[in-house]
């Protein structure tokens, strides 16, 4: 069943991007004027960017798609997921810029791009896209192996209030979600932000094999990354990001917020195309990602892998992106990372 979400935001002024990204997802919902008849799509392979190692929430999210669209038969022609690792997401981003005006070629993303774009001061970003459509939230997980010391998120906090070099905490790239959801709990507990250790790895599977061999203490990623380790029992949850409950492993996971630290945070994932498209090409697409998200197969991706319904088209994406991007940059300045 898809539950809807209400994330925490913070509203700041945005200046070009607002106009940028809203105008272009307006279109894409047909809510601005001109237009035309629909491009036919697809008229060939479509092709989706995952810009990270295998074994993350982008692939994951990316293959699931791919099997919706083929095994439903929204597309025609076949779905070819391809993985292009780098930057946190930056060199994915600048081999879609230069598919300028190509429909085919899409590109998973969302808030972890944003924050390790920002991280590197990277002069390719999210405005130089098509976006498409916002798809799907997520609670971050604390897990830890299961042989730790540590037993409670508290625990680890008083750890790292002890002595920080002691805590290596270990996720996606540097500047995600990952890293920042440590930064909001540590900042949450009164502690140092800016002490963080912490180690970014390219792909879900790397950050497994980090936090299941000892090399970071604790590991912080999307819970449906962690659960089926959760449930064997080699990993232990020690609390989730958001502020309402979700069951992980069977089992209703604690939170930070129950722990006394008052986060609600959630991470989102997306889909977006190169520039240049015209308006009835971004209108074909999202079309055929209406179609893709109202489809019983896609219901059960989203039961299966734990991922929240977050779906949004339009100036209601544009807004959210804008503000996403805007907390983003305030976050680093607050937790001076």
């Amino acid at each position: 069943m898809r539950v809807p979400i209400k994330p925490r935001f913070r509203r700041f002024a945005a200046g070009g991007l607002a106009v940028t990204i809203g105008a272009t997802l307006a279109a894409c919902s047909g809510t601005t004027g001109g237009g035309g008849a629909e491009a036919e799509f697809p008229s060939e392979t479509v092709e989706i960017m995952v810009p990270a190692a295998a074994g993350g929430g982008w692939d994951s999210t990316a293959r699931a798609m791919q099997q919706v669209m083929e095994s439903e038969d929204i597309v025609t022609d076949s779905v070819e997921v391809f993985n292009v690792e780098g930057g946190g997401g930056a060199t994915g981003l600048a081999q879609l810029q230069g598919d300028q005006g190509d429909p085919h070629k899409l590109m998973m993303t969302g808030l972890v791009m944003i924050g390790a774009l920002e991280q590197a001061d990277s002069p390719v970003s999210l405005t130089d896209t098509t976006p498409l459509a916002i798809l799907t939230s997520e609670a971050e997980a604390f897990v830890v192996p299961a042989d730790s010391q540590f037993q409670t998120i508290e625990d680890v906090v008083e750890a790292h209030e002890a002595d920080p070099a002691s805590v290596t905490f270990g996720g996606g790239s540097a500047g995600g979600s990952d890293h920042l959801v440590v930064g909001e709990l540590l900042q949450a507990a009164d502690g140092d932000p800016s002490q963080i250790k912490y180690v970014g790895y390219s792909g879900g599977g790397e950050a497994i094999a980090g936090i299941l061999s000892g090399d970071v203490a604790v590991g912080v990623s999307g819970v449906s990354e962690f659960e089926g380790q959760i449930e064997s029992g080699d990993m232990r949850l020690l609390a989730i990001s958001t502020a309402e409950t979700t069951d992980v492993a069977g089992e209703p996971a604690p939170t930070l917020q129950e722990a006394g630290y008052d986060v609600d945070f959630n991470n989102w994932r997306a889909i977006v195309a190169p520039p240049g498209l015209s308006e009835e090409q971004a209108s074909s697409v999202v079309s055929t990602i209406d179609e893709l998200h109202s489809s019983p197969g896609w219901d059960k991706a989203l039961e299966q892998n734990g991922w929240t319904d977050f779906y949004r088209t339009g100036d209601e994406a544009g807004q959210f992106v804008e503000e996403e991007t805007t907390r983003v940059g305030e976050l680093f300045e607050e937790l001076d990372l």
